[in-house]
């Protein structure tokens, strides 16, 4: 991800930049910051068996191919990223989708009281980005796309700040 848009300063003008592209981008830096922050959290797991181990490199391979979606190896195929992007859409949202879900799994993994610890709000929150995606994966309404992207930047944000006691 940083390689796609390291490209960016290094080739300026070349590709069309699409601005919901850029956000989603920056959605996934945040949601690759908080998912290192959460997997952290298993040390308080008394053992990490291979299962385990597994699940978590299979979660960091969804959030490889969500990155990777973002920036193509090359843009010969498409006028700019707004079309790239759009093409793309299924898949992306797909990956997203599919990382929300494993979300939920991953915090049942760290424990009971640790799920319960995020309230009901957490299971509601991971439900309502799923059910997004997969509207945003069928639908190409560009303002659906903004209107999410934005939505959901931000309840990111705010998530980050409240979950990881930023602030008290």
């Amino acid at each position: 991800m940083l390689t796609g848009l390291a490209l960016f300063v290094q080739h300026p003008g070349k590709t069309k930049i699409y601005w919901p592209h850029l956000g989603w981008v920056l959605f996934m830096f945040l949601f690759l910051i908080y998912f290192w922050w959460w997997e952290y959290r298993l040390h308080t797991v008394p053992v990490i068996d291979f299962g385990v181990y597994l699940f978590v490199i299979v979660y960091c391979c969804i959030f490889f191919f969500l990155c990777v979606l973002l920036f193509p190896t090359t843009m010969e195929d498409y006028s700019g990223y707004e079309h790239y992007f759009m093409s793309r859409r299924a898949w992306f949202f797909g990956f997203l989708a599919l990382a929300y879900a494993v979300d939920l799994v991953d915090t049942a993994v760290k424990g009971r009281a640790y799920f319960a610890s995020f309230g009901l709000e957490y299971p509601l929150r991971n439900a309502a980005y799923i059910l997004m995606c997969i509207m945003a994966a069928i639908t190409p309404n560009r303002r659906f796309h903004a209107l999410f992207l934005i939505a959901g930047l931000g309840y990111q944000v705010i998530w980050i700040f409240r979950a990881f006691d930023l602030l008290d």
